[in-house]
């Protein structure tokens, strides 16, 4: 239970503005929402401007190290390559790669290609080869906060179904991202990316998602690509979360590595693609924050 705060005391967010002028009406009107049986997020989802700043600069770091990524990727470069781009872009900056050693990952990136959905570890051993298609999932910590993104990359000569498969799921994603809007529901954007994937004859990964980020790594909401429009959770101003669906040319079916304990695979081998975009509920929609 929310602890009660005085009209005239200062606002829960953090802003130092009084609470009447700040989140009180804002307050009431997610407790109307909780009433008719919605689920509501909690203060800690809300991010303040102050936060938010900050998170625009850790995202400017991440980036960053994307379009250098896409400025140098090509056949023949390894994985390991990728990681270290990631960290000689990270030290300019003074920043932290968020991946690395997360848990036990070993590096400072996601390198995830052809028929591996996520978490693909960086290696001196593997190389990027012509008509391949390959994810890179960066994430940056900057004075203690956090952004996250990822991008498709296509390698050389890639086969057309490879191609519309790329294509398809960064469509889906921006798709998504227009439903972002204060007072919907993540249902709403989740609905919209699923609906355009399996139109095109995809399926959408069920067990891995999205998720809040910019205070922590991983926070609340968890975000799914298969629910359904007026349902999941209420969207207000100061969430920030990611749209990062996971679609794979086959079926929605996928195993961990047993050997890395993190890499996931499509079970039957097929290709997958995943775009990702750091997105902020606004108060009369979204913006990007990072891509």
């Amino acid at each position: 239970m929310a602890k009660r705060i005085g009209r005239n005391d200062p606002c829960w967010c953090g802003s130092r503005k009084k609470y009447k002028v700040c989140h009180e009406d804002f307050d009431r009107r997610i407790e109307v929402i909780r009433n008719q049986g919605h689920p509501v997020p909690t203060r800690n989802m809300i991010k303040n401007p102050e936060q938010i700043q900050k998170i625009r600069e850790s995202a400017k770091v991440n980036i960053e190290c994307l379009d250098v990524v896409a400025d140098k990727i090509c056949s023949g470069m390894s994985t390991s390559d990728i990681d270290r781009i990631v960290d000689e872009v990270c030290e300019k900056y003074h920043a932290i790669p968020a991946p690395l050693n997360y848990e036990g990952f070993p590096k400072s990136v996601c390198t995830s290609i052809n028929d591996a959905v996520c978490h693909g570890i960086p290696s001196s051993k593997e190389f990027l080869h012509d008509g391949d298609i390959i994810n890179v999932d960066c994430s940056t910590i900057l004075d203690g906060y956090f952004s996250d993104s990822s991008r498709m990359f296509m390698i050389g000569n890639v086969s057309d179904e490879a191609k519309k498969l790329v294509e398809v799921v960064k469509e889906s994603v921006y798709l998504g991202l227009e439903e972002v809007k204060p007072w919907g529901f993540l249902g709403d954007m989740g609905q919209a990316v699923h609906d355009h994937c399996t139109k095109n004859g995809y399926s959408v990964v069920r067990e891995i998602g999205g998720h809040g980020v910019g205070i922590e790594f991983h926070e609340e909401p968890w975000v799914s690509y298969c629910t359904k429009r007026g349902t999941d959770i209420l969207m207000v101003p100061g969430m920030m979360f990611t749209i990062e669906p996971m679609v794979n040319m086959g079926g929605p079916e996928v195993f961990v590595d047993e050997e890395n304990g993190w890499t996931v695979y499509t079970e039957d081998g097929s290709l997958s693609a995943q775009w990702e975009l750091q997105v902020l509920v606004t108060e009369d929609g979204h913006e990007i924050i990072s891509y």
